[in-house]
């Protein structure tokens, strides 16, 4: 029986209303679909907003997380409910890691995301810089918009350290965004790899649900039809 519940997580400094064009495709397709609303605040705060998500559900479920959605998913992703992971150009930290972690050691020559100084205990993107490193695929009004509605961001939720990595029991899928200014594709292919998940390369920004729906749909259906 493949899964007709969807349930996805976005990331720092966005929410979840840029999930909107997915979402569509998705009820298209005729799956439930269930957006999380992550106040970005902890790690551990934003899993059990996505368990009492998944709580919801009445079957088999993908759970699918873009950039720092994949430390939710993979922290929450353990839940019952839970037959898939994806995870979409996203962090997969392993046990004991976090976003801060798996960022500490950059690759050689890979962009460096314009991330401001904290403003108490949280973080933004330099809005002159949010298209260009975030949603260089976007139109200029809507990556102005994302940069003009930022959800600042927790330091705490950057340290949160995963449990028991859910892509450890789980079967997981992930797409890689060749053009990502956000987090380096080498590093994307490399927790892919150690996650054992099925790999589909893009050529798009971090924002790529936004800019190809379509590609992440693809990616979410092969997963659900695959349980």
């Amino acid at each position: 029986m493949s899964a007709r519940n969807v349930v996805l997580v976005h990331g720092g400094f966005v929410d979840g209303s840029g999930w909107e064009k997915v979402h569509n495709l998705l009820v298209r397709d005729g799956y439930t679909v269930s957006v999380v609303q992550n106040p970005t605040l902890s790690l551990a705060g934003d899993a059990t907003v996505t368990r009492q998500v998944l709580d919801q559900q009445d079957g088999p479920t993908v759970l699918v997380g873009h950039s720092y959605g994949g430390a939710v998913i993979s922290e929450a992703g353990t839940h019952p409910s839970v037959a898939a992971l994806v995870y979409i150009t996203a962090f997969a930290p392993d046990k004991g890691e976090s976003v801060n972690t798996l960022i500490a050691d950059p690759p050689p020559g890979a962009p460096v995301p314009p991330i401001l100084p904290p403003q108490d205990g949280f973080l933004f993107l330099d809005k002159e810089k949010f298209h260009d490193s975030f949603a260089g695929d976007v139109t200029p009004e809507r990556a102005r918009f994302l940069a003009d509605s930022q959800v600042p961001w927790g330091v705490d939720a950057l340290a949160g350290q995963i449990s028991e990595p859910a892509w450890r029991v789980k079967p997981s899928w992930y797409l890689v965004a060749t053009d990502d200014r956000m987090i380096p594709p080498p590093a994307q292919r490399a927790m892919a790899e150690r996650a054992g998940a099925t790999v589909s390369d893009i050529a798009g920004s971090h924002a790529i649900y936004e800019s190809q729906p379509e590609a992440v749909v693809e990616v979410v259906r092969q997963a659900a039809e695959a349980v």
